[in-house]
């Protein structure tokens, strides 16, 4: 995995390690783009602790903001999550391999038997 892959991956994981920001993230993927304020609203925070949420998610670009007057708007994107998704496959295939050796290992000493 290259380091700028490493290094989104590290985001990802940074940003949706906080349950809050996991409840942002669910909020916004299930009713859309939706007002800060109106985010802010849903959790017993200010909206100044709520805005820091926002953007750990907006660096790991896991949501961007679209400002329409004096009314900002944050939406879900989900694509960082691809890369945690083939980061956990690769982790997997290395596991099965793992498991083959040891599998060959394991048949070959029975048959020795």
């Amino acid at each position: 995995m290259v380091e700028q892959n490493l290094n989104t991956l590290s985001e990802t994981l940074k940003a949706v390690g906080d349950p809050t920001r996991r409840s942002i993230l669910t909020t916004l993927v299930q009713q859309g783009p939706t007002r800060v304020t109106e985010l802010a609203a849903m959790y017993d925070m200010s909206l100044n602790s709520v805005s820091k949420h926002i953007k750990v998610l907006e660096k790991a670009n896991m949501v961007s903001r679209r400002t329409l007057g004096r009314v900002h708007l944050i939406e879900a994107n989900l694509a960082p999550v691809n890369e945690v998704e083939n980061w956990f496959k690769e982790l997997r295939s290395i596991w099965d391999i793992r498991l083959e050796a040891l599998e060959k290992i394991i048949t070959k000493e029975n048959t020795d038997d």
